[in-house]
């Protein structure tokens, strides 16, 4: 058995929360981070809190292995004076939508092979793929994940911002959007390149920003040309 306490309300907190629930070999007590004076022992403590809450949230917890869950934050930002490691799925969460676990990434880091280990046999308790990755090189998966994740979102916002406009429905475009991530897994992002950019279509381009507003322009013209200096 693992003694989980889990200390967070928030997204990330929540699907661990449901989680967990499910899994037999795993006693699970969640508290929220502002109640703190009481802590429970635990084998295990997960700090599922903003990132400029690490800090304040771990140097509370006397707990002898303490780790958080966040993409952009160190190991050494926990500031407890017992064991530390990194526990962070590499997902987007929503309290709204179900995350099949099985499909997310887990991301471990440990001051210690033991330590390590017991991370290990618990992402496998609810998940299947486990990743050793240390601090360095998390940030750089972290802000990988920004650009296609949130940096993609924020284009889909924009393309249905242009659909309302034109009174388009954005549902069109859906079908372009899953082929288009579809077509990564056995395509680089390089090779999977289309579109009047790579092309140098330079009368497309011109009537495509004819169509936009200054922001949209704006963004636009700074892909347009990042795209063409990546030609090789």
């Amino acid at each position: 058995m693992i003694s989980i306490l889990l200390v967070g309300k928030g997204n990330v907190a929540t699907h661990l929360h449901n989680a967990f629930l499910s899994v037999d070999n795993i006693v699970f007590t969640q508290i929220s981070s502002r109640k703190l004076e009481h802590i429970p022992k635990a084998d295990i403590t997960i700090i599922a809190v903003s990132d400029d809450a690490i800090a304040e949230v771990s140097s509370k917890i006397k707990n002898t292995f303490v780790v958080h869950t966040s993409g952009a934050c160190s190991i050494n930002e926990l500031k407890n004076t017992t064991k530390k490691g990194v526990f962070y799925m590499l997902q987007t969460f929503s309290k709204e939508k179900k995350v099949d676990f099985n499909e997310v990434p887990f991301c471990i880091e440990t001051e210690n092979d033991k330590d390590y280990k017991l991370l290990e046999e618990l992402a496998k308790s609810i998940g299947k793929k486990i990743y050793n990755v240390n601090s360095k090189q998390r940030k750089a998966l972290h802000v990988a994940a920004v650009f296609v994740n949130n940096f993609t979102n924020h284009l889909y916002k924009i393309g249905n911002d242009i659909c309302k406009e034109y009174n388009v429905p954005f549902e069109v475009l859906q079908p372009l959007i899953k082929e288009t991530a579809l077509k990564i897994r056995t395509l680089s992002p390089e090779k999977a390149q289309t579109g009047p950019a790579i092309r140098n279509d330079k009368k497309t381009i011109k009537n495509h920003l004819d169509l936009l507003n200054k922001e949209q322009q704006k963004i636009y013209k700074i892909l347009t040309k990042s795209i063409k200096k990546s030609i090789k």
